[in-house]
């Protein structure tokens, strides 16, 4: 699945006398199976891209295409179900459901695209043993560290297969045996699953381990190799 941006743009005007330029005339393009960081001090722009390019944000102009379908001009239900079956979001607050357990929660987003109770259950226990969770499987989020809540919010990412991965400052609540740890998994798993990983960050740790970093200041992709 390619991503590509075409003069992309996000303006905020609510809350300021000046309009903010979040995101300014970006033109990118990720190719299926990438492992990128996209870095830039905070307020430069980085979550609102990935939000962008995600569907959970739409842009003032510009496109975004998904194998060249401009996901701009799609309503919020079509949105909705781009959202479950291509995308998987990681978020630095993880996001998980305090109520269900482990194995539940990424259970959940599989049974909102109508896999059946095995299947989905099969597959949970899967992910969450590749992510080391296997003993925890039962516990809520409130009985797991930081770093093992991340983790299950990376299976949960990972559980409808999408295509590509957003994933937003993952790493920013966890320590350095964590980070790695779980950049370690992640990189297996694009490897293994194929599937695209972009992440917002300004953590050494991870630009080190990304194959494409760019640079993003004030709106504006600033710099973009590959390492």
């Amino acid at each position: 699945m390619s991503i590509v941006t075409s003069q992309l743009t996000k303006t905020y005007h609510a809350g300021s006398e000046f309009p903010v330029h979040a995101v300014q005339h970006v033109d990118l393009e990720v190719r299926s199976g990438e492992f990128v960081a996209v870095m830039g001090p905070s307020g430069s722009g980085k979550t609102t891209l990935l939000n962008l390019i995600g569907g959970l944000d739409h842009p003032t102009s510009g496109k975004v295409l998904i194998d060249g379908k401009d996901i701009a001009e799609l309503n919020e239900q079509q949105l909705i179900g781009f959202r479950r079956d291509h995308v998987g979001f990681i978020f630095q607050d993880y996001s998980l459901l305090p109520v269900l357990t482990a194995l539940e929660n990424v259970e959940f987003v599989m049974q909102l695209q109508g896999v059946n109770g095995q299947q989905s259950r099969d597959r949970a226990v899967e992910l969450l043993q590749k992510v080391g969770l296997g003993e925890q499987l039962h516990k809520v989020p409130a009985k797991l560290s930081g770093g093992q809540q991340q983790r299950v919010a990376v299976a949960r990412a990972l559980a409808p297969r999408p295509r590509f991965v957003m994933a937003d400052e993952p790493t920013a609540n966890l320590d350095a045996k964590s980070t790695a740890e779980l950049l370690d998994i992640m990189q297996h798993l694009n490897e293994t699953e194929g599937t695209t990983f972009i992440f917002s960050t300004h953590d050494q740790r991870v630009i080190k381990r990304a194959k494409r970093v760019i640079v993003f200041e004030d709106g504006q992709l600033t710099q973009d190799k590959c390492q």
